[in-house]
């Protein structure tokens, strides 16, 4: 089934690498207009040039609240409007809980959990205006089950999945679906730092027998932003080969 978005505005949140960078390359690759962003203007705009398709690339971080209010506007207007976002931009500050200093706490949480909140509060007016929308946030299947030594990247996530279930109840009466995927092992930049024995053991736990790619994670995103999707809302996909099962 190949899903067409053209004519369909998406703002994708850490499109410049992985799995932000993928989405962005499958929503253009589907006929739609993008933005991605990243922390340097320069770099984004040069990922952006990268990408095959009208794509835009523009500075943001997600943590502050000046930041996402001057991109928000910028963006649609490049796009028009908005009708797709992917609140895909995190970071990691992995240690245990006791060696968590506060600002490895503070960092995570304010990046993962309220720079999606402060991403989707900006696009709930247009889309309610226009009586339609797409909201999927990326989380993790660490905030299904935790992870030690990710004790703040958990509970982000966890925070995320919350978040979602209750925007989307408030919402739903104006078209507008929002729901998160989890991807579990995936091949990314992030991942990339993981030593291969560490990779080794977690890939031995999962069923489909290896790590996914962040374009099996990006086939899951266009799923839930698509017209196929139109009665889905709340739900957090997971897509982590059955790790978390």
């Amino acid at each position: 089934m190949k899903l067409d978005f053209t004519g369909k505005s998406v703002i994708v949140t850490g499109g410049t690498r992985g799995i932000g960078r993928a989405v962005a390359s499958a929503f253009a690759g589907s006929g739609a207009k993008v933005v991605i962003s990243g922390r340097n203007a320069e770099t984004a705009a040069s990922i952006a040039a990268e990408i095959d398709g009208d794509v835009h690339g523009l500075a943001l971080d997600i943590s502050d609240s000046a930041s996402v209010s001057e991109f928000f506007p910028a963006a649609q207007e490049i796009l028009g409007g908005v009708d797709v976002l992917v609140a895909n931009a995190g970071i990691t500050r992995d240690k245990l809980v006791m060696a968590t200093k506060d600002d490895d706490w503070d960092d995570v949480i304010s990046t993962n959990l309220r720079g999606t909140f402060l991403c989707a509060r900006e696009v709930i007016r247009p889309m309610i205006k226009s009586r339609s929308g797409r909201i999927i946030a990326i989380t993790s299947i660490i905030g299904l089950t935790g992870n030690p030594g990710q004790g703040n990247y958990a509970a982000s996530k966890a925070g995320v999945i919350g978040f979602v279930k209750s925007l989307a109840q408030e919402v739903a009466s104006r078209n507008i679906t929002v729901n998160a995927v989890a991807p579990g092992m995936i091949t990314t930049d992030m991942s990339a730092d993981i030593s291969e024995k560490a990779r080794e053991a977690i890939e031995g736990r999962i069923p489909a027998g290896r790590s996914g790619t962040p374009d099996e994670v990006a086939a899951s995103v266009m799923f839930l932003a698509s017209e196929q999707a139109s009665y889905i809302t709340g739900e957090t996909l997971r897509v982590d080969g059955g790790l978390a099962c």
